[in-house]
This record gives structure tokens, C-alpha cells and sequence, in this order.
């Protein structure tokens, strides 16, 4: 499956600006290893609907970490930022207004 990370009409990737601050680097690996198995194989794991087209991968390891992402073809997925469970309804709504920026704008 091919992964693709959502940019905002400023260039700003908010998935990378997510991930590029967490320290932990035992962490950073578990998620990369995550979209990795998913690019590899095309198995979403434990993922499910958050709403209007956006999708939620639940990570069940330190905080509840989360990825939003919608699908962009059967066989694509655009990343659009991550979050924790404890911010997951502000993630959800941020989420929710990527995929619909993404989707006025044409890309190829």
C-alpha cells in the first residue's frame, strides 16, 4: 500500500511536525515499524472510522498514540497528523479539516 503525508496549503506537514518531537526513540521506531508493515503488506491493523473520511490507526503503547489518515485509492493512504488519546477529540476535529483541505485542492 502506498503512504503518502498530507501538506497543508503553507508546505507544513502536521504528521511529521507530530512525530518529529517525540524523544523516545524506542517509540518513534514502534510507529514507523506500524506504517511500514502497513506499506508492506496493505493490513490497516486496528484502525477504524473517525468521521467524515478520515480514518484512526490506534497504536496500543504509551500514551494512546493515534494516526489519522484518509484513504486516497484501494490501494493509498495520506497521513495527516498523529495525536494521544488524551487530546483525541481536537485531533479528530484538526484531522477532519486536513482531509477536507485535501480534498478542495487537486494533487496528483
Amino acid at each position: 500500500m502506498e503512504i503518502k503525508i498530507y501538506q497543508n496549503p503553507n508546505g507544513i506537514e502536521p504528521f511529521a511536525e507530530w512525530l518529529s518531537p517525540i524523544k523516545d526513540k524506542v517509540t518513534v521506531a514502534r510507529i514507523r515499524s506500524r506504517l511500514r508493515r502497513v506499506e508492506e503488506t496493505g493490513n490497516l491493523g486496528d484502525y477504524r472510522s473517525v468521521g467524515d473520511g478520515v480514518f484512526e490507526f490506534r497504536l496500543q503503547f504509551g500514551a494512546g498514540y493515534r494516526v489519522y489518515f484518509g484513504r486516497i485509492a484501494d490501494d493509498a493512504i495520506l497521513l495527516l497528523r498523529g495525536g494521544r488519546k488524551g487530546s483525541q477529540s481536537r485531533d479528530i476535529e484538526k484531522a477532519k479539516a486536513d482531509w477536507k483541505q485535501h480534498n478542495s485542492r487537486d494533487y496528483e
